[in-house]
């Protein structure tokens, strides 16, 4: 046999063999199957991140992440349209009780630490701070088309109507926000610009002079540069929301964990079963560089023998 010939052949081998291997696309483990995820405009960054990740090591794998805000994402996860909610809080009473009517298992993990901001836009030079209740007279149903100029907040501000902008009612972060600050979930007025997309309301305010919002801490950390930041009084003196505020929990009452729930359906899935895992094992690197709070390390040993035990109960 001449040598090109065996050349040839030899190198037909080789690629054969790195192919069987998994060498090539990086598929070591063969790993099939689909995760699907919704839910939470502020766990989205983390899960995104996460997905990326993994898409690395199992290619094979097709994994979508949607944003409908946690209270759309729940109501998808309770039709098993998906496998994974974000979610910006606890799931409430209702949606516990409409799992439970159509037979969904779940479990609820913490991933993170978040804190919600309070922003103007960079040309405002009057504001220094909120307190609590400020916000609250802000914020409250009673305010709608009553409370809307500056110097109705405080009597030395201008004269001029505020510019209200905050996530949907279909958000966690709505949710937490009117709980912490009105003491009712879902409780506040409704004449504000609205949105499950943090960044319609980064861009909104941005170009408003006149606004005032809130949303995630790490969306503030995105767009420092276009927002400026109002710390918040609770009577305890005024925080700067902070990694280490916020983390620290001083920053109140606008610090909060985030969670993602799985199904039990779905955690029988090899693939949402590796991606579940993947997530709660890299979550305390990626959680950092997606600008939330990582939890303390043992509480995510914690979170992994939970999931752990919950699809595969002794």
């Amino acid at each position: 046999m001449k040598r090109p010939v065996i050349k040839l052949l030899l190198l037909l081998l080789s690629m054969l063999m790195l192919t069987q291997c998994g060498s090539i696309s990086g598929e070591s483990t063969g790993l099939k199957g689909e995760v699907r995820i919704d839910g939470s405009s502020t766990v989205y960054p983390i899960s995104e991140a996460i997905a990326e990740e993994f898409l690395y090591e199992q290619p094979r794998v097709k994994i979508t992440v949607g944003i409908s805000g946690t209270g759309g994402g729940f109501k998808k996860f309770i039709r098993r349209e998906i496998d994974i909610n974000n979610a910006s809080r606890k799931i409430k009473e209702a949606e516990h009780k409409a799992c439970i009517d159509n037979d969904i298992a779940y479990i609820e993990l913490m991933v993170a630490f978040d804190g919600l901001v309070v922003v103007v836009n960079k040309k405002n030079d009057w504001v220094d701070h909120f307190t609590v209740e400020e916000l609250r007279k802000i914020w409250e149903p009673a305010a709608q088309n009553k409370v809307v100029r500056w110097n109705q907040i405080r009597s030395e501000w201008p004269d001029e109507e505020f510019h209200l902008y905050g996530p949907g009612i279909a958000s966690g972060s709505y949710d937490y926000f009117t709980e912490a600050l009105i003491g009712q979930s879902g409780a506040s007025r409704g004449d504000f610009t609205a949105s499950e997309d943090d960044n319609v309301l980064v861009k909104g305010i941005a170009g408003d002079k006149n606004a005032i919002g809130f949303f995630g801490f790490a969306y503030y950390e995105e767009n420092r540069d276009k927002l400026k930041v109002i710390g918040v009084d609770d009577g305890n003196g005024v925080i700067i929301p902070s990694l280490e505020t916020i983390k620290s929990g001083v920053y109140s009452p606008l610090s909060r964990p985030v969670f993602i729930y799985v199904n039990d359906q779905a955690a029988g899935r090899p693939a949402v079963r590796e991606f579940v895992n993947f997530y709660l094992n890299n979550a305390d690197s990626l959680v950092r560089e997606t600008g939330y709070i990582p939890l303390p390390g043992e509480e995510y040993e914690n979170q992994i023998n939970a999931f752990s035990t919950f699809f595969n109960p002794s």
